[in-house]
């Protein structure tokens, strides 16, 4: 079958300072397919909104512009994030593919989307496509060496992801055949929950390149958060999987232990669990 169009996703709230570098990357791919930009803004108050503006009708041919309102955004756990924008643009792709980058991220490699869709149209087991990337390390100013996730093999499955994400969000090129559920929206992990919900029986793909950078912002690095809430978090996303995915024995096998695991104190662990199945309950009402 030929690729007619691949979908690009782009979300981005107060990126004044980085959404064009994401943009003139993903604008000069190289490939033998047309693409689109779905690029929403998450009714940004910096600038951003307006320089995507200036994108939208340089380019009116590749860029569909989505202006979100604050009113509209999710809130998980009393705070609000980009899990509205990052739905409704995904729901306004018409690309046989989906490749996703957020507004402060950028690709370094001109022909990264051209490589993944075509081990996509090769492989028609593989569910996602990803690949390396560099860190940018914006206290430092610098770039770094991937050190946030772990290594896995090439080819992996459903059942090493539930061990935990180990994909970078500007590195993923997936196909368009899913449905998003409705609790998707209340999920604190957000991409790794993502995933779980497409790769059903297929595999995923790491290449071996480094084509993206992922710009690491220490207010919103998951590391930076207290042991506590990372607990809350991951029970509750594990849990909400566990009820509404189908899985096999083995895949639950390694969330139940996932969930044995978030802490060592069994008294913690027993106020966690009513917690949050409280919280898994209310989400699925």
């Amino acid at each position: 079958m030929v690729v007619e169009k691949v979908s690009i996703v782009v979300t981005t709230y107060n990126h004044k300072d980085y959404i064009s570098n994401c943009l003139d990357n993903i604008l000069n791919q190289q490939t033998n397919f047309n693409y689109e930009i779905i690029l929403g803004d998450d009714e940004s108050d910096d600038g951003t909104r307006e320089i995507c503006q200036e994108y939208a009708k340089k380019y009116p041919n590749k860029i569909r512009l989505f202006l979100r309102s604050r009113k509209d955004v999710i809130k998980i756990g009393g705070r609000a994030t980009g899990r509205y924008n990052f739905i409704e643009n995904l729901k306004a792709c018409k690309g046989k593919y989906i490749a996703l980058c957020e507004g402060d991220d950028y690709w370094t490699d001109p022909l990264k989307l051209q490589k993944q869709v075509d081990f996509l149209e090769a492989n028609d087991d593989y569910a996602l496509c990803f690949h390396e990337v560099a860190v940018f390390n914006q206290t430092e100013n610098r770039l770094e060496i991937d050190n946030i996730t772990r290594s896995v093999p090439k080819t992996t499955t459903i059942n090493e992801l539930a061990k935990g994400n180990f994909i970078h969000t500007p590195s993923v090129v997936l196909r368009n055949d899913f449905m998003i559920p409705k609790w998707f929206s209340k999920s604190p992990l957000g991409d790794w929950t993502f995933y779980m919900i497409i790769i059903k029986d297929k595999k995923i793909m790491k290449l071996e390149e480094t084509m993206a950078v992922y710009r690491m912002h220490m207010e919103g690095v998951w590391s930076m958060t207290s042991q506590d809430y990372r607990n809350k978090k991951t029970l509750i996303s594990v849990g909400l999987i566990l009820k509404k995915i189908r899985l096999t024995g083995e895949v639950k096998a390694i969330l139940k232990s996932r969930l044995q695991n978030s802490t060592n104190n069994k008294k913690t662990m027993l106020t966690f669990k009513k917690k949050v199945k409280n919280i898994i309950n209310s989400i699925l009402k």
